[in-house]
């Protein structure tokens, strides 16, 4: 046994009605360092990380812990064995203090169905010593930014005697300095003997902080490297397989036509605050429009706003001219695409039809043309390689980056003047990303309007026209992406910087 490892995992198999989405991985992670698990959309990486947090039990295999073999049948065995998991989505109660977040759940804390706050705030703070993070614990964390929710869970794993610690996409709502902010808190806890696995999509991050790299692809590992030995070009043919092609992303050049026109527009939140407050922007065709910021600051009420989901205060929303209701198509990549885009307990053909059932192609005035929907199903899995592809399967069985490929594939090819993508590639693999980077563009091309809202930067800077930045529910910026950079950007996102 090699004690020196924090984490051995060996020919772990994992299969979900006949989908082998594990198959003999092994895994070691040493004691003390930052390693990073990357791969494509489906490649298995969150499946085995759910193994190892007892979220899934492995058909076969063995796990080790410092050294010792073990059995992780529940979240709460791999807690015990100093093992915890930060979600992409944060699981904090927003009306909640961050001590009362911090303690809840532990019933360490309790005494005589009290709860010691006392003891638990010494020793939070202590941690918070440690690790030289900054954090007022009587704060309701909902007031709190992104970047500072995402190291209270941190701490909640720290207070909880965690000393291997997954994150899941971990930047994935943050701006570029809470990024190199939790990299920074991230580098410190590692050089203070904690490991780290680290699950992201983002290859420039792998490379900025972590030590070693595991890739998966379909199931399999492909490649093990010292981070220092690699480069973004060379993980990213490892990801697919081959030589992966640099896909440049043409600028469109916007036409004379108005296709979205929002003047003076007020949307109220669903606490009915003021979450847009009096913005004007417009977008002609063969436009790609952006909008940065970090989440919280209106993006959702805009878009929602705009697709005809949420009524507007004051102010107007007008698509080629008509005020925007219902009749009007609009595609729309919703920012939750569990609570907006698909439905888990149906198939791949039902979520495809979401929608669209009344169209022509797909229904009869008393029936549905079920040979035309599998047939279009197939197209769509194919084209955007969605994997497993059986139409008739549920939705749920896929992982998430592939849920999020069937969305766009069903949004991007209505028939429509408007596109509205809300985070389009978040969770996505970097072939994926610029498969549907590169049908936006072309949808541009083709005449459309696009309004992409998005916190990664890079695909802003890429993709778009122009990049508006939106700061507690008002537009601070309006900036061209070949005149600006990331830090500015970021500035903006934080109000900063305003013009």
């Amino acid at each position: 046994m090699d004690t020196l490892l924090a984490i051995r995992m060996e020919n772990i198999t994992k299969s979900f009605d006949g989908f082998l989405a594990n198959d003999g991985v092994d895994l070691s992670v040493k004691k003390g360092e930052i390693h990073a698990l990357v791969g494509e959309n489906g490649a298995g990486k969150s499946t085995l990380m759910k193994i190892l947090y007892g979220m899934y039990h492995p058909d076969d295999g063995i796990i080790s812990v410092h050294g010792n073999n073990v059995t992780i049948e529940s979240p709460s065995k791999a807690i015990s064995l100093g093992i915890g998991m930060v979600h992409q989505h944060f699981m904090l109660v927003d009306t909640l203090t961050v001590l009362e977040n911090i303690v809840l759940g532990d019933e360490g804390t309790f005494f005589l169905g009290a709860v010691n706050y006392k003891m638990a705030a010494s020793r939070i703070s202590e941690i918070l010593r440690d690790f030289e993070i900054n954090i007022d614990l009587q704060t309701k964390t909902g007031n709190l930014p992104v970047g500072t929710q995402q190291k209270i869970e941190i701490v909640k794993l720290l207070y909880r005697n965690a000393d291997i610690l997954i994150l899941d996409e971990p930047t994935a709502v943050l701006t570029p300095q809470e990024s190199e902010d939790l990299f920074k808190t991230l580098r410190e806890l590692a050089a203070g003997g904690k490991t780290i696995i680290l699950i992201t999509h983002k290859l420039g991050e792998v490379l900025a902080v972590s030590d070693s790299v595991t890739v998966l692809r379909r199931g399999k590992v492909t490649g093990v490297v010292e981070t220092h030995a690699t480069d973004v070009t060379g993980l990213a043919n490892m990801i697919v397989g081959g030589v992966m092609e640099q896909v440049l992303r043409s600028k469109t050049k916007p036409g004379d036509k108005v296709i979205l026109n929002v003047e003076n527009l007020t949307v109220k939140s669903d606490k009915k605050t003021t979450a847009v407050n009096n913005i004007t922007f417009s977008i002609s065709e063969c436009e790609i429009y952006g909008i940065a910021g970090v989440e919280g600051n209106g993006q959702t009420e805009l878009a929602e706003a705009v697709c005809a989901m949420r009524s507007y205060e004051m102010g107007s929303i007008r698509i080629e001219g008509k005020e925007i209701n219902t009749d009007i198509p609009v595609a729309h990549i919703p920012a939750d695409r569990h609570k907006h885009g698909i439905v888990m307990d149906y198939t791949l053909t039902e979520n495809l039809l979401l929608g669209r059932e009344s169209e022509a192609q797909f229904s009869s005035t008393v029936k549905l043309n079920y040979e035309s929907a599998e047939n279009y199903t197939k197209e769509l899995t194919e084209k955007y390689d969605i994997r497993p592809a059986d139409a008739g399967s549920k939705i749920s069985g896929l992982s998430g980056g592939n849920q999020q490929k069937l969305v766009a594939a069903r949004e991007m090819s209505k028939k429509t003047k408007l596109i509205v993508a809300c985070h389009p590639t978040r969770g996505l693999d970097i072939k994926a990303s610029q498969f549907v980077h590169k049908t936006l563009a072309d949808e541009a091309s083709a005449g459309k309007a696009v309004l992409v809202i998005s916190s990664d930067l890079q695909e802003l800077l890429g993709l778009c026209t122009r990049i508006a930045v939106l700061y507690n529910g008002r537009l601070n910026a309006v900036l061209d992406p070949q005149q600006t950079n990331e830090n500015e950007i970021g500035s903006f996102m934080m109000g900063l910087n305003k013009n």
